[in-house]
């Protein structure tokens, strides 16, 4: 083959031949045109490039649009530089720190010097970037030597690039220009600014330069960004939708839980209603467990510093964990729980085991405490104690693929039960550039890796790798669940260790009559309890299915006068396990029944005087209105059918 020819192969295990030199740019137009006018970035030989960017080897080739995750981000972080373009032309000596993409967008951080910059500002920093954009000016890589770019940036006096330069290695820097914009950046960015059509800077915020409270404040700027005006206008559409179903929002509303300053940030606080609801979710999953062969522990929310010593939890999280607790004894520390996993090992050591034992599946919902920092909590979803469904198999190495898959199936049953049918299964790998963050061996990494995979394809899940998402102690899959408004959702866990029983040197008599290491699976279908009745919240806008609503019905008396006859029929309910109230005030039917649906209590029975005579109650459905009067009996008999329909959904 001649040496000015490379070969390219697709995603579809497809070989082409291109001249030497080729782009994704030029694949792409080898496809169709269509194509090409839609590639944002290349994946070649898994690193992300510009389209622009010469192919010059045999190469692997994903081109990557703004259906792909790479080729959102790469558009947002395009974006973030026709930000800075848009502000420097605006504001002349402003100067830039960083500017990446994030989830949802982008942001920029700036230093305006003595300016006072304000949120009134936004929009025409929006119509500056959409002027900027309509020229579309390419986005042109350039290798840069470390002495020029340091001289660019003296030039400019941005201190900010400097000290980023100072990291950098001579020979590994690159320069992107848009314009008469030029950034530090590795890049990659989309072939020109013509892309970005509909732009929205949505809010400002303050923060420290690299994150230290010692550094000046920056100003950054969040932004996101679309190829079309409808994208953006549904997005924002979104959002208001989003706010409606906040759980913060909804959580007081509906009275589930609260945070108190004298308890402390990011400790909930499950009111009564609150706990109804979890402890549904617990029932539900318990009732499961059982069935599975799992067997039920408690530990302490406390353990001996030595223990989390052992299990490699201090020296991994001690820094950034609650300190140690001091007894009056003398060098007696104990740490609040941070992990469940080293007590279930203390647990299996107990007594000898033989492998006719196992596997062995300890489980519990166990309270754990993380110091997350004040700036990273929010409500439910990021706080300092929470709630695992925690369990940890114990099983030989042959047994560690069948013993996955059950795990997988257990987690995919709580999904569908609640509604959560739009998932990905992430397999988290370690970063193969930074081992030194984990622990145990390659060979027990990798297979641990392979045996994930193997059962992720058995129960043909749709899978995707992330390198440098692993535990310190292994690899895992999560479950990244889509909710109602398309939110992506890290939920179910599932981790294959070989290095807790090493570490505890936990042992089982094999048929051999020998020793042997038992292998790990810490599995948590839920999470933490508290971020999944979170995501709940949001995804069903608390419209909980029947079986899990904290109140099922609400009886609603029309007035005093029939408060004996809705106790009687509250006993009635109670009886046949429909949980509810009596709304007793002294209130209208209508604004009763009106508060009742901001509650979302899924049924209202209205009793009066006809009611009582007849024995019956007048139904009513939450968002749906009256469903017509009933006896007592074919209320429950509806409204059970009701609830099975609700769990089976």
């Amino acid at each position: 083959m001649s040496k000015d020819v490379i070969k390219i192969t697709l995603p579809d295990g497809s070989l082409r031949e291109y001249p030497k030199g080729s782009t994704g740019l030029d694949v792409a137009m080898s496809i169709s045109e269509g194509l090409a006018r839609n590639v944002l970035a290349a994946e070649v030989n898994g690193e992300v490039w510009d389209a622009t960017r010469t192919i010059t080897t045999d190469a692997h080739v994903k081109l990557l649009t703004w259906n792909d995750d790479q080729g959102k981000s790469t558009f947002w972080h395009s974006s973030a530089h026709l930000l800075a373009e848009a502000l420097e032309a605006l504001y002349p000596g402003v100067k830039f720190g960083i500017g990446p993409a994030i989830a949802t967008g982008f942001y920029y951080d700036v230093d305006f010097g003595d300016r006072v910059f304000t949120g009134e500002e936004l929009e025409k920093i929006e119509a500056k970037m959409l002027e900027l954009a309509r020229q579309k000016n390419a986005y042109i890589r350039e290798e840069i030597s470390k002495k020029a770019a340091v001289d660019y940036f003296t030039q400019k006096g941005d201190e900010y690039k400097l000290d980023l330069l100072d990291g950098l290695e001579d020979g590994s820097i690159t320069f992107y220009k848009q314009g008469n914009f030029t950034d530090l950046c590795r890049g990659p960015h989309i072939p020109d600014t013509g892309f970005i059509k509909a732009v929205k800077l949505m809010n400002v915020a303050g923060a420290y330069w690299r994150g230290d409270e010692k550094n000046k404040q920056l100003t950054r700027i969040y932004g996101v960004s679309f190829p079309k005006q409808k994208e953006l206008t549904d997005y924002l559409t979104l959002l208001e939708e989003a706010k409606k179903r906040d759980h913060r929002k909804l959580g007081k509303e509906l009275e589930l839980f609260a945070f108190s300053e004298k308890v402390g940030m990011g400790l909930p606080l499950w009111l009564p209603k609150g706990t109804a609801l979890r402890e549904r979710l617990e029932a539900f999953l318990r009732k499961a467990q059982v069935k599975a062969g799992y067997l039920p522990v408690v530990t302490p929310h406390i353990g001996g510093k030595e223990l989390y010593v052992t299990s490699g939890h201090y020296e991994k999280y001690g820094k950034d964990s609650f300190q140690p607790i001091s007894t009056p004894s003398e060098g007696e520390e104990f740490l609040l729980k941070p992990m469940n996993c080293p007590h279930h090992c203390e647990i299996y050591k107990t007594k000898p085991r033989s492998y006719k034992d196992l596997p062995l599946r300890f489980a519990e919902f166990g309270t754990v405490y993380r110091y997350e920092q004040s700036g990273e909590l929010h409500g439910l979803t990021r706080v300092r104690g929470f709630t695992q469904d925690d369990a940890h198999i114990f099983c030989r190495p042959e047994q560690v693929k069948e013993e996955f898959v059950k795990v997988i199936d257990l987690v995919l049953y709580v999904f569908n039960a609640l509604g959560f049918t739009d998932y990905t299964a992430q397999v988290s790998l370690r970063d193969p550039e930074n081992k030194q963050k984990y622990i145990g061996s390659d060979e027990l990494w990798e297979k641990a890796e392979r045996e994930i995979q193997e059962a992720a394809d058995e129960r043909g899940l749709k899978t995707v790798a992330v390198k440098g998402e692993a535990a310190f102690y292994g690899p895992k899959l999560d479950f990244m669940v889509k909710d109602a408004l398309g939110r992506s959702w890290q939920l179910g866990t599932i981790q294959v260790d070989y290095n807790l029983p090493e570490r505890f040197k936990l042992e089982y008599i094999g048929s051999d009559n020998q020793k042997h290491r038992p292998v790990m699976i810490h599995r948590a279908p839920f999470g933490s309890l508290e971020r999944f009745v979170a995501v709940l919240i949001e995804h069903c806008a608390g419209n909980f299915p029947l079986w899990l609503s904290p109140e099922q019905i609400s009886i609603l008396p029309i007035s005093e006068k029939f408060a004996s006859y809705a106790e009687t029929v509250y006993n009635a309910m109670q009886e046949a396990d429909i949980r509810g109230s009596i709304d007793h005030r002294d209130e209208k039917i209508g604004r009763k029944i009106r508060d009742a649906e901001v509650m979302k209590t899924p049924f209202m029975l209205i009793v009066g005087e006809k009611e009582e005579a007849e024995g019956k109650v007048a139904v009513r459905k939450h968002g749906q209105g009256d469903v017509g009067v009933m006896t007592l009996e074919e209320f429950k008999n509806y409204f059970h059918k009701e609830a099975d329909i609700s769990v089976n959904a």
